[in-house]
């Protein structure tokens, strides 16, 4: 279930007898799984055209009739303006989102979905949440509910969580 350079890493760490390669190895499986993951998505998205970021901005621009400006869809997504500017123009010039100019001020933009868009948004939605669902499936609701709880305090123990944990309290 380890990727090829996270063998070498670990089978390295086994050899200089670090008491912490359990806790590597376990590390890796969670990297390995969340590689696996980003890869099957890609390839589930890419026959459309789309890439998980594409697919973000659709979702978050379904059932947004008015639409939705470039700094709320990057807001939305957590990326960057530059980003979400990159991701508007493959998906305007494919056809599933139109920009609209402002009528008292042409410099505000409102993006929306297209027909096409809209169409592709719906349906797409569903397989992709159905497909994640899936992945979970084989675990019993205490499996889940404890997985959870896991990743939650391995999480606490990363610079990002505890910046997180520092920012509420």
């Amino acid at each position: 279930m380890l990727e090829r350079k996270h063998h070498a890493l670990l089978d390295e760490a086994a050899r200089r007898g670090l008491p912490s390669v359990d806790d590597i190895g376990l590390c890796f499986q969670l990297l390995s799984l969340a590689n696996a993951i980003d890869r099957d998505c890609a390839a589930r998205l890419a026959p459309r055209q789309l890439s998980e970021g594409k697919f973000v901005l659709l979702f978050l621009l379904h059932d947004q009739a008015d639409g939705l400006s470039p700094h709320e869809l990057a807001d939305g997504a957590g990326v960057t303006r530059a980003t979400v500017t990159g991701l508007l123009d493959g998906l305007e010039r494919d056809g599933f989102v139109l920009r609209e100019p402002g009528k008292e001020d042409r410099r505000k933009i409102t993006v929306k979905l297209t027909a096409k868009g809209k169409t592709a948004a719906a349906k797409l939605f569903k397989e992709h949440t159905d497909w994640i669902g899936s992945l979970f499936g084989g675990l019993a609701s205490r499996d889940k509910a404890r997985l959870s709880e896991l990743l939650a305090l391995v999480w606490r123990g990363t610079d990002t969580g505890r910046a997180a944990l520092r920012e509420v309290a």
